[in-house]
């Protein structure tokens, strides 16, 4: 069996319709929404395509009108694109994304999975679990939690990690790395072995999608400057937010 992982798409439709991997079982970690131009499109790909979806903090967020969960600066990027989706999306999408869990066990084959969008201690704000955490550290978060794969996203930085007889995935970040690549970033597992992979996609065109939202141009500059850097811009602070 074949599985595609993917999270924090944040509606960037050119970058979700670059992956073309062949999967078996399709798996979305959350925050399909915020940020992006296009969050129809990545909404009804995720719902044609995914068999487990958990839901993320942007997902909360426009389901609920509550807040992201953001670093102070990209608080105002997530407000403001949160808007816009809010006007562009029906109650049958907010539905949806209101019912999603904030985390997921299944199995496939001989593999236990456990979903969630951030941390198995905290399924929507924690960005704790980063490539740079400690082993003990990654031990503890992952400690209770009864399954051979831990799935997350949230924090946009791609890792595989070993914790105890455990291996922890971030698939980074479809739609908006945050690792210095700039492409789009997702995972493979197949036979119990996952794989993050980078696919390249048309910037341009998720750029000229941000610039037609009607954002205030400091806005749109800056989740521009984010898209074709793969870097936090100015003013994002020491937290990697997602």
């Amino acid at each position: 069996m074949r599985l595609l992982v993917l999270s924090d798409i944040h509606a960037n439709w050119p970058a979700l319709r670059a992956i073309h991997e062949k999967a078996d079982v399709v798996i979305c970690l959350g925050d399909i929404v915020s940020y992006g131009s296009s969050p129809r499109e990545c909404l009804a790909w995720v719902r044609e395509h995914a068999a487990h979806v958990v839901r993320g903090n942007h997902d909360t967020a426009l389901a609920y009108a509550a807040e992201s969960g953001a670093a102070a600066f990209k608080r105002d990027l997530a407000v403001a694109t949160l808007e816009r989706h809010r006007r562009l999306l029906g109650e049958d999408e907010l539905a949806w994304l209101r019912g999603l869990p904030t985390e997921v066990n299944f199995r496939v084959e001989e593999y236990r999975f456990h979903a969630v969008h951030a941390s198995p201690t905290d399924h929507l704000f924690s960005y704790r679990l980063t490539p740079d955490l400690s082993d003990e550290e990654l031990k503890k978060e992952v400690a209770e939690v009864r399954a051979d794969i831990v799935l997350l996203g949230h924090t946009h930085l791609a890792m595989s990690r070993g914790a105890w007889t455990k291996v922890v995935l971030n698939p980074g970040s479809v739609g908006q790395s945050l690792d210095g690549d700039p492409r789009a970033s997702y995972a493979v597992i197949e036979d119990g072995m996952a794989e993050i992979r980078r696919v390249e996609y048309d910037v341009e065109a998720a750029v000229a999608g941000i610039r037609g939202m009607g954002l205030p141009s400091e806005m749109a500059e800056a989740l521009i400057g984010i898209l074709r850097t793969g870097k936090p811009c100015t003013g994002l602070g020491a937290e990697r937010t997602g």
